[in-house]
């Protein structure tokens, strides 16, 4: 019987809440990796934020592959791209994520990534509200707007998310998809 998984809501947290993805060139890994994985229709993304220690996103593990194996895919090939622009820099920020383990010299994610999977339309709604932080009736989030944040002004400024395609029609990500494709 063929693999099949609703959309999911995953959030990937660096280890120790390190403020690693406050870095470009570490948000670039993220993003690179989002894509490399739509293009090798591992998943289709519907909605994602980056943010300073963690990322939110929605997607769909495609029919017949396995969540580990897509998940494991992001998370080893995005600690290998941080272990080496982090070495290539000479960063003392390297130093925080040691870890003296038989599997790894370095831990960059927490070993459990949240993941519920969306059932519901309404479920998917609130996610997809939360994630590039527009506020509604429900009480969403300004993920990046927040004060203790304040990575931008409004959600579609900020640079690493899925705000300003849903809110102005930007695709500046080509792999995203539109949750009404």
């Amino acid at each position: 019987m063929p693999l099949s998984y609703y959309t999911e809501f995953i959030t990937g947290t660096i280890y120790n809440w390190e403020h690693l993805l406050k870095v470009d060139d570490c948000e670039q890994i993220v993003i690179d990796s989002f894509h490399w994985l739509t293009k090798n229709k591992k998943c289709t993304v519907n909605a994602f934020v980056v943010m300073p220690n963690h990322f939110d996103m929605l997607w769909k593990i495609s029919d017949g592959l396995e969540r580990k194996d897509v998940q494991g895919a992001f998370f080893s090939f995005t600690a290998h791209k941080f272990e080496a622009y982090l070495k290539q820099k000479k960063s003392l920020q390297l130093e925080k994520h040691f870890a003296d383990k038989p599997d790894r010299s370095f831990q960059f994610w927490e070993r459990e990534p949240m993941v519920k999977e969306c059932w519901t339309k309404k479920f998917f709604r609130q996610k997809l509200n939360y994630i590039p932080g527009r506020m509604n009736h429900s009480g969403g989030h300004f993920n990046p707007c927040q004060p203790h944040w304040n990575l931008a002004r409004t959600p579609e400024e900020y640079k690493w998310s899925s705000a300003s395609f849903y809110e102005t029609g930007a695709k500046e990500f080509s792999w995203l998809t539109h949750f009404n494709d």
